[in-house]
């Protein structure tokens, strides 16, 4: 019983070491080398996905505990050499009512939690700014609905264009024309695909929603600090999956005014014919 103590604090050691590193080892905005855990949080939405998996993680972790704890007490004090003569119980009344109480309320600590944090991400709140995000092979294409007509496209930088910038982002995430949208603002994200499945998802919001051809699918986030996120398409949707990086810019009210009028005549776009019409030209 001793050396199992030990070995129960040991490992309660190194899952508080472990635990107390993530915040150290994970990056604001993207992936950090020798990353345990999440990205930083940057929204209400995160910050209670990150306390749901701590719960997660403490229920699972003393459960495994206590199976490894009984296992060793029942090969120690069970085995034919020590215990001989067997018992022949095979009914325990106080035992069966246990393991089948315990186990509901350990599903009942999990189910409140999860059950609001799916209300809270499923339930759209009045929006600040609309932003629509179109996927495509391989990348994605952002319009602004409420800001008037104009749309471009998010491509990932090639290494040669990433060194000239100062500071250098991230290799694989960073783009040419980022997302941007202002700070302590609900930005309500509509999404679809052009072509294939894709999936929106920016880690640090807590997002990930499949971007569908011919559905208009939905999220939103509302960032609480400034800076730039990073995500990825995280739906497998052909050869360049890979390199498909989403960059959302985070500023200040008065940097977004000033980027949309700038974006109004560097995107502009006249709204394109029908396609009906299109290919009855080409005829």
């Amino acid at each position: 019983m001793l050396v199992l103590t030990r070995l129960i604090t040991l490992g309660g050691a190194i899952f508080a070491v472990l635990a107390g590193a993530d915040g150290a080892w994970a990056a604001f905005g993207q992936p950090a080398p020798w990353q345990l855990g999440f990205q930083q949080s940057a929204t209400e939405v995160m910050d209670r996905i990150t306390s749901f998996h701590d719960l997660l993680l403490v229920i699972i972790s003393v459960i495994t505990a206590f199976v490894l704890a009984l296992l060793i007490i029942v090969m120690v004090r069970f085995n034919a050499r020590t215990n001989p003569v067997p018992s022949r119980t095979t009914h325990n009344t106080v035992l069966e009512i246990l393991w089948t109480v315990i186990p509901v309320v350990i599903l009942a600590v999990i189910f409140v939690p999860s059950i609001r944090l799916l209300f809270l991400q499923l339930s759209v709140p009045a929006a600040d700014i609309t932003v629509k995000a179109t996927g495509k092979q391989w990348f994605w294409s952002y319009s602004y609905p409420d800001h008037g007509k104009f749309e471009f496209d998010s491509l990932m930088l090639q290494d040669a264009d990433r060194k000239k910038i100062t500071p250098e982002p991230p290799r694989l995430l960073a783009v040419d024309n980022e997302m941007v949208v202002p700070v302590n603002k609900t930005v309500r994200v509509i999404t679809t695909g052009s072509d294939v499945i894709h999936a929106f998802a920016v880690p640090a919001f807590g997002i990930k929603i499949d971007s569908i051809p011919g559905r208009i699918n939905e999220t939103w986030f509302k960032a609480t600090r400034e800076g730039v996120y990073y995500g990825q398409c995280s739906e497998l949707c052909g050869k360049d999956h890979a390199y498909m990086p989403i960059a959302v810019r985070v500023v200040s009210e008065q940097a977004f005014a000033a980027w949309v009028e700038e974006a109004k005549q560097k995107f502009a776009r006249e709204d394109r014919a029908p396609a009906t019409s299109v290919a009855s030209a080409a005829h």
